[in-house]
């Protein structure tokens, strides 16, 4: 991967595994920038493992996806980790969202005072022999009550620090320049835009 005047030469193609159609538009959104262009791999039958580490449970799910695909891959793994509530959902996140949704959070939060929770992403790239995971992290409080229509799973309840607006009330845009996912997935497209792998679909000089 070449870079002309700091952008990427050409466009990196990679897979990203995911059933999540939001998911997907949020990432392509942030790494477009980077010249990456993501296509969906919706694979059936994701393995995932028990573990209390995001990192853990999106690196096993991105080796059993690349044994399956055998293609270039990103997969990410997100959680909400709610400071009263010690972590949890944390890495089960997914699963809590599917079971009680945002509403059996605020209920499991009535009359708590300390609203302070973390949402955190892991994304795995993996480009044999490279294996990379990359971190992102944004703070804030989770609200009293739903606000805002757009977004996906516990969006409605959460407010970045330094904003009043949920990511649900955000537009995409706004989302992405301060999301959990985008602090993630720009580490990986800059480290992409640093040269040390020649993506799929790239063009040389």
């Amino acid at each position: 991967m070449l870079r002309r005047g700091g952008r990427v030469s050409g466009e990196c193609r990679l897979y990203l595994v995911t059933g999540n159609r939001n998911k997907l538009e949020e990432a392509q959104g942030i790494l477009e920038e980077y010249g990456v262009r993501l296509e969906q791999a919706p694979l059936e039958g994701k393995l995932e493992i028990q573990s209390d580490s995001l990192e853990e449970i999106a690196l096993y799910a991105a080796r059993d996806a690349y044994r399956r695909l055998r293609k270039p891959l990103i997969v990410d793994d997100s959680g909400l980790f709610i400071e009263a509530l010690k972590g949890f959902p944390g890495p089960y996140s997914s699963y809590v969202y599917k079971t009680i949704g945002w509403m059996g959070i605020l209920r499991l939060m009535h009359n708590v005072h300390n609203r302070r929770a973390c949402f955190r992403t892991a994304a795995v790239l993996i480009y044999p022999p490279l294996e990379k995971v990359f971190v992102g992290e944004t703070c804030g409080v989770i609200t009293r009550e739903p606000r805002g229509t757009g977004g996906f799973g516990f969006d409605p309840i959460f407010v970045p620090e330094g904003y009043t607006k949920t990511y649900a009330e955000m537009t995409l845009e706004e989302k992405n320049r301060v999301s959990h996912r985008y602090k993630a997935f720009s580490k990986l497209g800059e480290w992409i835009r640093t040269g040390r792998v020649k993506c799929p679909g790239s063009s040389t000089p």
